[in-house]
């Protein structure tokens, strides 16, 4: 039977395109190195009941009902359904279950759903709030792995240390709501998970520098396009939530993950927790767009400008318009975050801005721009001050390659060499400068998180903006290269297949000395059927022993019009 499965699995292969069989080999998670030469090869290892469960767990509800009455009551599925479950690899090109897949699904665990939600609704004015609360949020996290990437655990989620500390920091007021922002912010591209960190892409680095509006329309939107297929409708909006656990009836994990899911959409209101729309998103559900205006007129007045005061704070006497908030952000610490928020500037704040590009003249131009009050003595002095002091210690490279760091203030060289929080650098004296086998990007962020005034600087000494390891990256993961093995496949496709299938079928029966029914086509035309036990394979010839006439026979390969395995074989 698995003999039989195989071949017809593999002429399901033959016919499928490129892009459609790339997704059966990552549904089934399928290794790009895997050693297959043709598509008899790779239908006999699909056929493994582990990778056969992943891909019966991939089936939406509706293709998992046409395969149970197919499989149950053993007649091909309903045409409407072929294509796609071809696409899964389970059903034969006639529409009918592969044999071993039958046994998988007679023997799987099915999806038990339970009642309705029955949760309260909610106002527009509550959702709209939440959906500014947590746009704001969520920009506050990605400014946070701007400076400092997030701990990433190796179950893929935020490590505890950096949850309490956007929770001391007013980023997120819980754990919940940071581990839910995170789950959205990788799943729309604006934060990018390798490793043991969570890193800003170059989409959350441009999401940044957009309207609060168009923030909250673009997360939402990136929500929408990554649902599920089970999930979405034809017109490109979703189904009903409380029908979404059990979107996949053969995927036992699925029903928690549907959970998680509609979580995300009732974090970032787009509906509520009942699954109800809003007036900003009912046309949104249905595949169109969100209606802006709607949510606008529920969400505060932003203002643009600030008031600068001696003590070197700044108030914002409303919500700040978010462009100016992430450069004012770049300068300054913020203090509180409310409808008036404050800002706190410091010689460790303006020293980062001006070694990420700014200068004395720009920031007092920024400042001077959104001021309601101009520009405090104070503060203008602790800019210039820290211009002064900015770069005394310059990090590059020299003629070989290797990291230097120079200074015209020894003594802080001397510094350097003691402080234990640079000791990874391991730094050494030469001559009038130090030098260290780390890179001239790790050295420069490692002087700067330990808070010395330090620039980076080119082959000609100027100053060069250094973007931390993995924050200028993007989002998409990268995704294995299935296209060598796709060509493989195609390349050896022989035009003969019932002649190449036939021989590795007799291969099988040779290594297993298995029992077969050989038919063969005689001199005169007419067929005889030969019981033998396969004992060898070469020259074109099978071997073996007739288990009737109790001799040895030689059966000539081109005669052979088709070999089974024989009822008669002992079990």
């Amino acid at each position: 039977m698995a003999g039989s499965d195989a071949r017809e699995l593999a002429a399901v292969l033959a016919n499928l395109d490129d892009e459609t069989l790339e997704r059966l080999l990552v549904e089934r998670g399928v290794p790009a190195s895997a050693p297959w030469n043709d598509a008899y090869d790779a239908a006999e290892s699909l056929l493994e009941p582990a990778l056969i469960t992943r891909s019966l767990a991939a089936l939406t509800a509706d293709e998992a009902a046409a395969i149970e009455r197919a499989s149950l009551a053993g007649t091909p599925t309903a045409p409407a359904h072929r294509s796609s479950l071809h696409a899964h690899g389970v059903i034969r090109e006639d529409g009918v279950v592969l044999d071993v897949v039958r046994g998988i699904v007679d023997a799987l665990p099915r999806v038990v759903v339970g009642p309705r939600d029955t949760a309260p609704g909610e106002s527009a004015d509550a959702a709209a709030e939440r959906a500014l609360v947590s746009s704001a949020s969520l920009a506050d996290l990605l400014l946070v792995a701007v400076h400092h990437p997030l701990g990433r655990i190796g179950s893929g989620a935020l490590g505890a240390a950096d949850r309490r500390r956007l929770i001391e920091e007013g980023a997120v007021t819980d754990a919940q709501q940071a581990d839910e922002l995170i789950a959205i912010a990788e799943t729309v591209g604006v934060l990018a998970g390798a490793e043991r960190n969570w890193t800003i892409t170059a989409e959350g680095a441009r999401w940044l520098r957009t309207s609060t509006i168009d923030r909250w329309v673009s997360i939402a939107r990136g929500l929408r396009e990554e649902l599920p297929s089970a999930l979405r409708t034809s017109n490109g909006g979703w189904t009903d939530p409380s029908t979404w656990a059990g979107a996949y009836p053969f995927d036992i994990a699925w029903p928690e993950r549907a959970v998680r899911l509609r979580a995300l959409f009732v974090r970032w209101a787009i509906f509520a927790a009942d699954g109800a729309a809003f007036p900003w998103t009912q046309d949104f559900a249905d595949g169109g767009a969100p209606n802006v205006a709607a949510l606008e007129t529920l969400l505060p007045h932003e203002v643009d400008r600030i008031y600068l005061q001696n003590d070197l704070t700044a108030i914002a006497p409303g919500p700040l318009a978010p462009v100016i908030d992430v450069r004012l952000r770049s300068i300054a610490r913020r203090e509180t975050r409310a409808q008036a928020s404050s800002y706190r500037f410091s010689a460790d704040t303006l020293g980062r801005a001006l070694s990420t590009g700014e200068t004395a003249d720009t920031i007092r131009a920024f400042l001077s721009e959104i001021s309601l009050t101009g520009l405090p003595q104070p503060l203008d002095y602790e800019i210039g001050r820290a211009a002064e002091r900015h770069g005394r210690i310059r990090v590059g490279a020299d003629e070989h390659g290797t990291t230097v760091i120079r200074s015209a203030d020894d003594t802080l060289l001397e510094s350097l060499l003691v402080d234990h929080a640079l000791r990874p650098l391991g730094l050494v004296r030469d001559d009038d400068h130090l030098s260290t086998r780390s890179g001239a990007s790790t050295t420069y962020w490692m002087l700067l998180d330990a808070r010395y005034p330090v620039v980076a600087v080119d082959d000609n000494g100027s100053p060069r903006a250094v973007a931390r390891a993995g924050g200028a990256g993007t989002s998409a993961a990268v995704a294995a290269d299935y296209a060598p093995l796709i060509a493989r496949l195609r390349a050896n496709k022989d035009d003969d297949s019932e002649g190449v299938w036939l021989h590795r079928e007799l291969e099988q029966a040779v290594r297993e000395r298995a029992v077969l029914d050989a038919v063969v086509r005689l001199p005169d035309g007419s067929e005889r059927t030969f019981t033998l036990e396969a004992t060898g394979l070469g020259g074109g010839r099978l071997r073996g022993r007739d288990r009737a006439a109790d001799v040895e026979r030689t059966l000539p390969i081109s005669s052979i019009v088709r070999a089974t395995r024989s009822s008669d074989a002992p079990s």
